[in-house]
């Protein structure tokens, strides 16, 4: 399962575990910026994963400069490329060891692209040849929270990229066409 982050992941383990389904955590967050971010989440993960008793991989890829490069001509549609790029890496994972299925914390945010995150998913499936295990965790997403506030987890403020760190000081969403002209100037 890939993870986001330990608040993310409280009720999404939770709730396979209720299926009888014993998830093992998959650390692979490249768009995660600056590097103090990146490391708070990784750090509060490992913690939780211990305390919960789950089984955790950690692909220790700081990305700043790659998701940059590889967002940066079209930073208002970047999700598509930082789904893929953390779910094709999870479900190569799950494949090359020997995982029956893959899926992701993703799933719980209501502030995701859902139906966007769905269908790269299905896609890296087919890529793959790994079966995406699909659940809407969506509805479990205010309980997780409160639980990681009783835990005292770090709860981050913004999705992880550095475009959506932007994003949450100002007001309403910013048109980033502006912000792509400056960038690609010589």
């Amino acid at each position: 399962m890939h993870i986001c982050c330990a608040p993310c992941s409280i009720m999404c383990i939770e709730t396979l575990r209720a299926e009888d389904i014993e998830p093992t955590g998959f650390f692979y967050n490249p768009n995660i910026h600056p590097v103090t971010e990146y490391k708070m989440r990784k750090n509060t993960l490992t913690q939780y994963a211990g305390d919960v008793h789950m089984k955790l991989i950690v692909e220790n890829e700081y990305g700043l400069r790659r998701f940059v490069e590889n967002t940066i001509g079209d930073v208002n549609n970047r999700c598509g490329y930082c789904y893929e790029v953390r779910l094709a890496e999870t479900a190569r994972y799950a494949k090359e060891n020997g995982y029956d299925a893959f899926t992701s914390t993703l799933f719980v945010s209501p502030y995701q692209k859902h139906e966007l995150l769905r269908r790269t998913a299905e896609k890296v499936q087919d890529e793959f040849g790994i079966e995406f295990l699909y659940r809407d965790f969506r509805p479990y997403f205010k309980e997780g929270q409160e639980k990681a506030k009783e835990l005292g987890l770090y709860r981050q403020k913004y999705c992880g990229c550095i475009f959506s760190e932007e994003d949450r000081f100002l007001e309403g969403k910013k048109d980033l066409v502006t912000f792509q002209k400056y960038a690609n100037r010589k």
